[in-house]
C-alpha cells in the first residue's frame, strides 16, 4: 500500500503455515441391501450435502478464508465403507468430523474412531426410521471406547421428506463446527516468546507441557535483544518503514505529556520513540509469520518467522527501562488494521502471559474477532464511587463496576466506534469500514509513556470504550496437582457518567485505554454480585471478546479437556459430549471436572 491510499481492504490470506483445516461430513446408513439401504441412499446423501451447504454459509475461518466441507464418496454401511471414509479424510485434512444419518446404523462399525479429531451425531428425528435409535447407540459406544462424541437431535419430530435443518440442531451444529475447528487450527502453530518473565508474573513463564498436550503447539522463544539487533542492522523492510511512519503520523494523534517536567523529554527524543516503535511493530510481525522481503534483504532465517498464532511480549522491565515501550506494538498488532490497510489481527499478549494469550486465541478463533487484553484491575462498588464521585451508579452499572485497563496495549477495535447501523460491534476484519477505521483513530490518542512505569518512553493508547457491548471476558489458569482449568464471565461494557469516568480513570492511569465492565449475575457462587466476581477471578489478566460466547468457549475448552471452574452461562446454551453426562447430572460444573480428568489432554 502507498501512502495515497487510506484504508485498504486487505483479502483474506492465509499467513500460517499448514492447511486449514475441513469439516467431513459422515453420511451412515442401514447396511442392509435388498430394500432397505437402497430406499435410504438418496435421503442420507442430502442430508449431508444439506449440512455442508449450510456449514461452508455460515462459517469462516477467522483469516476470513471460506471453510471447506467435504462428503465421504458414498454413504457408510459398513466397516469398509467406513474406513474408505478415513482415508479420504486423511488425505483432505479433515480437521472436525460430523455424522448424519435418518436411520439405524451398524453402530461401532461405521463409526469415526480418530481419537484426535473432534466428533459429532446427528441423528435425525424422525418416526419412520430410528435415527434417534443410532444416536443413543453409537454415543453409547463412543463412550465406552473412550472417545467423546457431541450428540445433536432435535428436539420436534420431522417428516421423513423434511430437508429443512431446524433452528436447534443449527446452533448445535454451528457451536459445535467452530470449537473443532479453532482445535484444529491451533494444532501445529506456535506461540512465541519475545523475552520471558515480566515481573514475575507467573503466566509468562511458558509450560511447555500445557501448549504440547492440550492444545498441540509448539512453544518457541527469542531474547529481546533480537529487536535491537533487528533494528540495528535494518533487518526489515525499509520502504515499509517510511510509508508506515508516514500513516502513524498522519493517523496517530499524539496525546500530551502528562509527567512531570522534569521528566518529560525533547521532541528529538520522542521522535525516535515514534521510529522506534514503529520498527518494533514491523518486527515482531515478521517473527511471528515471516516476512519474504526480509529473503530480497539475504536475511532468508528471518524471513522464515515462527509460524506463530500467538506471541507474547515481556517488556518490563529489562527492555521498557532503556528502550520505548512495546505498547504501540501491542496495540496496533491486535487491532484489525495498521498501515498496510484492514487485515486479521495478531494475537500479542502484554508482558508475555502466555495464558492470557491462549484465552485470546480462543476468543479470536470462535469470533474472527480482535480481543482485548487488560488487566483485571479494580472493582469499585456503588458506595465507593458516590464517595470519591459524589454520584451514583445508574443502569447496568448499578451494582458496581470493574475497571478493566491495561499500559496501552488494548486493541483499538474496542474503542466501541464500530457500528452495523446504529449497533457499536467489534467485527471481524472483512467488514470492517473506512469509517469503521477512522473512528477508533479518531477515538484513540497516544499518549506520551509515564516515566515512572517505563524510563525507556514510548506511547500508550488512550480512549475509553464509550459504548454499552455484550462481551465476555475469559482466561486458563493452571493449578499444580490440577492442570488447567478456565474461567468466564458474560457480561456488558458499560458507559460512565463523564465527570466519574475521569475521576475514577484519574485515580489508575490516565494515559491508558479504559473499558468498564459489568458481569451478568446469577445470585449464586462467583456470580453472587460484581464484587464476587472480581474475588474470584484467578489471575491479574483477562481476555475479552465481543458477545456473548460462554456457551462456545465452554464446547471448546471440552474439546481440549480444560474444565470450566467459573461461569456464568445458563444449562440450556451449554453443549458437550454426550459422555459427561455419564459423569453426573445434578453439578455439571463437578461433572466436567471428572469427564476431563477422566480422558487427560487432547494430544497428552
Amino acid at each position: 500500500m502507498g501512502t495515497s491510499e487510506k484504508f485498504k481492504m486487505n483479502s483474506p490470506v492465509q499467513r500460517l503455515v499448514g492447511s486449514l483445516p475441513a469439516i467431513g461430513i459422515r453420511p451412515v446408513i442401514d447396511g442392509r441391501r435388498q430394500g432397505v439401504r437402497e430406499s435410504l441412499e438418496n435421503q442420507t446423501m442430502n442430508m449431508a450435502k444439506s449440512v455442508a451447504g449450510f456449514l461452508s454459509d455460515n462459517l469462516r475461518h477467522s483469516n476470513g478464508l471460506p471453510v471447506k466441507c467435504i462428503i465421504a464418496d458414498t454413504t457408510i454401511g459398513r466397516v469398509a465403507e467406513a474406513a474408505q471414509c478415513a482415508e479420504k479424510f486423511a488425505r483432505k485434512g479433515i480437521g472436525v468430523s460430523i455424522t448424519v444419518t435418518p436411520c439405524w446404523c451398524y453402530g461401532t462399525e461405521v463409526m469415526d474412531s480418530d481419537p484426535l479429531i473432534p466428533k459429532a451425531i446427528w441423528g435425525f428425528n424422525g418416526t419412520e426410521r430410528p435415527g434417534a435409535v443410532y444416536l443413543a447407540a453409537a454415543l453409547a459406544g463412543y463412550a465406552q471406547k473412550g472417545l467423546p462424541a457431541f450428540g445433536i437431535y432435535g428436539r420436534d419430530v420431522q417428516d421423513s421428506d423434511d430437508t429443512v435443518i431446524p433452528d436447534d440442531v443449527r446452533e448445535k451444529l454451528l457451536k459445535f463446527a467452530k470449537a473443532g475447528l479453532a482445535v484444529s487450527e491451533m494444532k501445529n502453530k506456535s506461540y512465541i516468546s519475545m523475552g520471558s518473565v515480566s515481573m514475575g508474573i507467573a503466566g509468562s513463564a511458558i509450560d511447555h507441557a500445557f501448549f504440547a498436550d492440550y492444545l498441540g503447539m509448539r512453544t518457541e522463544s527469542v531474547d529481546m535483544s533480537e529487536f535491537t539487533r533487528r533494528i540495528e542492522r535494518k533487518i526489515y523492510d525499509e520502504e515499509e518503514f517510511k510509508y508506515a511512519l508516514e500513516w502513524v503520523k498522519k493517523y496517530c494523534k499524539e496525546g500530551d505529556d502528562l509527567n512531570l517536567p522534569e521528566n518529560q523529554v525533547t521532541r528529538e527524543r520522542k521522535d525516535y520513540e515514534w521510529e522506534t516503535v514503529v520498527k518494533m511493530t514491523m518486527i515482531a510481525r515478521d517473527m511471528m509469520i515471516g516476512n519474504p522481503k526480509l529473503a530480497d534483504l539475504g536475511f532468508g532465517e528471518e524471513a522464515a518467522g515462527f509460524n506463530a498464532l500467538i506471541s507474547g511480549f515481556q517488556g518490563q522491565r529489562q527492555w521498557t527501562d532503556h528502550f520505548p515501550n512495546g505498547d504501540f506494538m501491542e496495540a496496533m498488532l491486535n487491532s484489525s488494521f495498521d498501515w498496510n490497510g484492514i487485515r486479521q489481527p495478531f494475537l500479542v499478549a502484554t508482558e508475555n502471559d502466555t495464558l492470557n494469550g491462549v484465552s485470546m486465541a480462543f476468543g479470536n478463533l470462535l469470533t474472527d474477532t480482535a480481543q482485548i487484553f487488560s488487566d483485571v484491575r479494580t472493582f469499585w462498588s456503588p458506595d465507593a464511587v458516590k464517595r470519591v464521585t459524589g454520584k451514583e451508579l445508574t443502569g447496568k452499572a448499578s451494582g458496581g463496576i470493574i475497571h478493566l485497563i491495561n499500559s496501552g496495549s488494548t486493541t483499538l477495535d474496542a474503542t466501541g466506534r464500530m457500528k452495523y447501523g446504529d449497533q457499536p460491534v467489534m467485527k471481524p476484519f472483512w467488514d470492517i469500514t473506512d469509517e469503521d477505521v477512522q473512528a477508533c483513530l479518531d477515538s484513540t490518542v497516544w499518549s506520551p509513556a509515564d516515566q515512572g512505569y517505563f524510563r525507556g518512553g514510548g506511547f500508550s493508547s488512550n480512549f475509553n470504550t464509550e459504548a454499552e457491548m455484550p462481551v465476555t471476558m475469559c482466561r486458563v489458569n493452571i493449578v499444580k496437582g490440577l492442570g488447567p482449568v478456565l474461567q468466564i464471565a458474560e457480561g456488558y461494557t458499560v458507559v460512565l457518567d463523564r465527570e466519574v469516568h475521569r475521576i475514577l480513570d484519574k485515580r489508575t492511569n490516565p494515559t491508558w485505554p479504559t473499558t468498564w465492565f459489568v458481569p451478568e449475575l446469577t445470585g449464586e457462587g462467583a456470580f453472587t454480585d460484581v464484587y464476587s466476581v472480581m474475588a474470584n477471578w484467578g489471575a491479574n489478566h483477562g481476555a475479552i471478546s465481543y458477545g456473548h460466547i460462554g456457551d462456545k468457549l465452554i464446547t471448546l475448552a471440552s474439546m481440549l479437556r480444560i474444565p470450566v471452574n467459573m461461569h456464568n452461562v445458563s444449562a440450556n446454551r451449554i453443549f458437550r459430549p454426550a459422555s459427561w453426562s455419564m459423569f453426573g447430572t445434578k453439578n455439571q460444573e463437578g461433572a466436567d471436572f471428572r469427564a476431563c480428568k477422566n480422558y487427560g489432554p487432547l494430544y497428552g
